[in-house]
């Protein structure tokens, strides 16, 4: 533990808040507040969502309750968050090229190296243990979008950006190609200033631009619509309806953020686990179709596409493949799968045929 880490004799709280920002930019966060837990007004939000039905099949977001705007029935006790903010994008990257391809994948580019959970996890169990250190008798607890925590609400109340019209988190000097983590503390420390200005003005670029339209208002997202949700947390069919609007985005959408004019100062990650992995981040539809189940969790492990597993994955490709150009390859790759044991995949090549006019019934 470095020496400017040690516990004072009698530890200021101040002191250890500005200790905090330190050791955070040590440890390769971009940024890092301090909020309380009143969440009330965002909660109103949830449950206005909620029971709008724009939740789609996300139950999750129903069974915790108040849990996710009342952190102390989460972790009691619990009387200060500490938000920090982690860098993901990708350079070089040329992500409009790959959406304009229609033979290539497009997988979204928080998901093209290793999986972030539990890289910023351990850097923040790590932080939690210097602060402890620091100051001792509290307690800590370490999430990264792995408990019912309102993440971009509580980044915002501790000064890390504002919720943009598409719902994301935006740092008017950093953009939104970031990740948040939190730490739920009762450790009384002083709190940041909330993020109070919306610099989104009158601009809807990411409402405009959204494939599938998914936004029925400004600051409100249907899930049920929206093309993350649909390949990534969706386990079923994917509808009819939809699956043309989708294009070759076969894991994830970034639409939203690629023409927010506040990326253009967003900064590229330092991590090298965030670079991409074998290629992903510029791969032919045909070539990811036809890897076996076992390729798939070889060239996958260690990442977020594990969630879609691999009959998920399937079909995600399988839509990509019949928005792509009558090619060959394209034609040869669904027609290997046609027979495939998962009613779930057949159904959506069987589909994706018939876009090409092969014939398929």
């Amino acid at each position: 533990m470095p020496e400017d880490h040690k516990k004072t004799n009698e530890p200021n709280l101040a002191e250890v808040a500005d200790r905090i920002r330190d050791w955070a930019s040590e440890l390769g966060f971009q940024a890092v507040g301090i909020t309380d837990t009143d969440l009330e007004a965002d909660g109103e939000r949830l449950n206005s969502w909620l029971t709008r039905g724009l939740n789609a099949d996300l139950d999750y977001m129903v069974r915790h309750g108040s849990k996710r705007y009342r952190p102390a029935e989460l972790v009691p006790g619990t009387c200060r968050i500490i938000a920090v903010r982690l860098d993901y994008r990708p350079e070089p990257d040329d992500p409009d090229r790959i959406l304009a391809d229609g033979e290539t994948a497009y997988i979204t580019r928080y998901s093209l190296g290793r999986d972030y959970h539990k890289l910023i996890r351990k850097r923040l169990a790590r932080l939690a243990r210097w602060i402890d250190e620091a100051l001792e008798g509290y307690h800590y607890r370490a999430f990264v979008d792995s408990a019912p925590v309102l993440e971009r609400a509580v980044a915002r109340k501790a000064g890390l950006g504002w919720q943009g019209k598409n719902t994301l988190l935006i740092d008017p000097k950093g953009g939104s190609w970031f990740f948040l983590g939190e730490i739920y503390t009762d450790a009384p420390l002083p709190v940041d200033d909330p993020f109070r200005t919306d610099h989104c003005g009158s601009c809807t670029a990411c409402l405009d631009v959204c494939p599938t339209d998914a936004f029925p208002e400004p600051y409100v997202l249907d899930a049920g619509r929206c093309i993350s949700y649909l390949t990534i947390e969706n386990d079923g069919a994917i509808p009819e309806s939809l699956r043309p609007l989708m294009g070759n985005r076969v894991f994830g959408c970034d639409d939203c953020q690629l023409v927010c004019p506040w990326n253009k100062f967003s900064n590229a990650t330092k991590e090298p686990d965030f670079q991409p992995r074998h290629g992903l981040d510029n791969t032919q539809l045909a070539e990811l179709f036809l890897w076996d189940e076992a390729t798939f969790l070889k060239r996958t492990e260690g990442s977020a596409i594990r969630r879609a597993g691999y009959q998920g994955w399937l079909r995600n490709l399988a839509v990509g493949l019949g928005n792509a150009p009558s090619t060959i390859p394209v034609i040869e790759a669904l027609k290997a799968r046609q027979d495939h044991p998962s009613e779930l995949v057949r159904e959506h090549v069987l589909w994706a045929l018939r876009q090409h006019d092969t014939g398929t019934n």
